[in-house]
């Protein structure tokens, strides 16, 4: 899952959201180092991660992209589903997505010395281009497929990952929709303890 979905799965804890959001910048024990509902964010996280990259369903829709993208199916996949979580975002929520991703960043900037540097350095282009609520279309996906593209130096051409999902539209969100009521049960399992 990307990032919206990881924001959403933390509940209306504001320092498990931080640590779920900020935990791909955190690298082994380096989660120790914040405070403790950040940690659990960031732990949370990863048993999202390990539950999403092993999980039929997904690698179901990770299988429709291999031979195109490779190892970054898995990259893509993510995104496609926070497309789908934010395109369909009336079924998860009763905050509006756009009143939602706005009270996120304003939490992001109340606590902006608390997170790392690299996502310290991404987030003023995450805000600009408002990323969070332009997952709903898939102009907004394309645009963040590309800009991941630059980073690997165009090695994968993701940014034309926008074909399959016009191709297969109903197929991703139908597994998206599975997969995504299975992961909801699992995070709520794994907050409770």
């Amino acid at each position: 899952m990307n990032f919206l979905a990881h924001i959403y799965l933390s509940g209306d804890n504001d320092e498990l959201k931080i640590g779920n959001f900020i935990a791909d910048s955190i690298k082994g024990k380096q989660y120790l180092e914040y405070p403790p509902e950040i940690q659990k964010g960031i732990v949370l996280h990863r048993a999202i991660d390990t539950f999403t990259d092993t999980h039929p369903i997904v690698s179901k829709s990770v299988a429709r992209l291999f031979d195109r993208y490779g190892h970054y199916s898995r990259v893509i996949v993510d995104i496609l589903y926070d497309h789908f979580l934010a395109a369909n975002w009336k079924d998860y929520s009763d905050i509006p997505l756009k009143i939602y991703t706005e009270d996120f960043y304003k939490l992001l900037q109340d606590n902006f010395e608390v997170l790392p540097k690299p996502v310290q350095n991404f987030l003023p282009y995450m805000i600009a281009d408002n990323w969070l609520f332009n997952y709903r279309k898939i102009d907004g996906i394309e645009k963040i497929l590309f800009q991941m593209n630059r980073r690997i130096k165009y090695r994968a051409k993701m940014y034309l990952a926008v074909e399959e999902l016009r191709e297969f539209y109903d197929e991703f969100e139908n597994e998206f929709r599975m997969f995504f009521e299975e992961l909801r049960a699992f995070v709520k399992v794994e907050m409770s303890n």
